[in-house]
């Protein structure tokens, strides 16, 4: 206890607390004890943080160098410090201002967002974002590192190192899937102020062992998740359609809806009007119409439409008979008051 700073088992036991919490409100299972060398992580409050420049100053070890500097200005809440493929990071807390430095979304309309497994987005406008795929490419070299790691004895100093390796391969598989989508969602808030995507059922799709590691590698929750806090830094508007929303199978051109259309049809031809689909960019549109109808009314607030609707939204406007009658009708008000109280009213 005296070799660590106080910070780290009271966090410790807060954390417990907050666990627990999450498990009797069935949000997570039950917690677990933390092993040692796994995921190591401790957090220290605010009066044991300071930060001077690009470097930091903890407890029991002293002033320690940092990358860069802190990014935000603001009270500084907390700082955890964790280990990950034998690199040190801290994660610090601060809080800020509501009002971000961020500018406006550039006035580029709406757009549909359609995600795929061989590519990671199409765009309404014909714009297609492959993806890194980080796992499908390193997946030959993480297969000698498993393999190389298994046969190392137990204990070992190879063991060690082998081990090593192969945590720092997962550690750039993942910074480079979450780079990728940091790029990817920001280019998108950045230009446009609706963005419609589609609610999936990702759980369901990773049921399918065909298709499971392709969808993971993909990351889609993450991709929507950070549309949608982006999205409202800019104050855009993120609109997701229903889960049975048919946004492949209807034709973007006179409406026409498939009965069936298998996944392997990657092009199909209306049997409405001839026009000749791309399955995914007809998808896009489709829920760039959707984003703008159910954005859209007459008299400018939510319309109607199976979706549901994230960020900011403009307030409904008043018709103009209707605000004349409101108008009278206040002025009757004031009249009737003044003739109860004697002419001597309070303005």
């Amino acid at each position: 206890m005296l070799e660590v700073t106080k910070s780290a088992p009271q966090m410790a036991i807060i954390q417990l607390g907050q666990a627990f919490e999450n498990f009797f409100a069935h949000r997570t299972r039950f917690p677990v004890f933390r092993r040692k060398g796994v995921d190591d992580r401790f957090t220290l409050t605010n009066d044991l943080v300071c930060i001077e420049g690009e470097r930091i100053r903890i407890p029991k070890l002293g002033w320690v160098r940092m990358r860069e500097a802190l990014r935000f200005t603001g009270r500084i809440v907390s700082a955890t410090i964790s280990c990950v493929a034998g690199n040190w990071y801290v994660g610090i807390t601060v809080d800020i201002p509501d009002a971000t430095s961020l500018p406006s979304a550039e006035n580029q309309g709406a757009v549909g967002v359609d995600l795929g497994v061989n590519t990671l987005a199409t765009l309404s406008n014909g714009e297609v974002f492959t993806g890194p795929k980080a796992l499908c490419t390193q997946l030959n070299k993480l297969r000698r590192l498993d393999r190389s790691l298994s046969r190392k004895v137990k204990g070992s100093r190879n063991r060690a190192k082998a081990k090593l390796k192969l945590a720092r391969l997962h550690a750039r598989i993942a910074n480079l899937r979450r780079e990728s989508l940091h790029q990817l969602t920001t280019s998108i808030t950045r230009r446009f102020h609706t963005i419609g995507i589609e609610n999936l059922n990702v759980k369901g799709m990773l049921s399918n062992r065909r298709l499971a590691r392709s969808l993971a590698d993909m990351s889609f929750h993450e991709l929507r998740r950070q549309l949608e806090y982006k999205a409202v830094w800019r104050g855009g508007c993120i609109v997701v359609a229903d889960r049975w929303y048919p946004s492949s199978k209807q034709c973007s051109c006179c409406g026409y809806r498939l009965e069936a259309l298998d996944l392997g049809v990657r092009r199909w031809r209306c049997p409405g009007c001839s026009a000749l689909h791309d399955r995914d960019i007809n998808a896009a549109i489709n829920l760039k119409k959707l984003a703008v109808s159910s954005t859209v009314s007459a008299c400018g607030g939510d319309g109607a439409g199976p979706t549901r609707k994230r960020g900011v939204k403009l307030a409904p406007v008043k018709q103009e008979s209707n605000s004349r009658t409101l108008v009278a009708g206040m002025a009757s008000f004031c009249v009737s008051l003044e003739e109860r109280t004697g002419g001597d009213m309070m303005t």
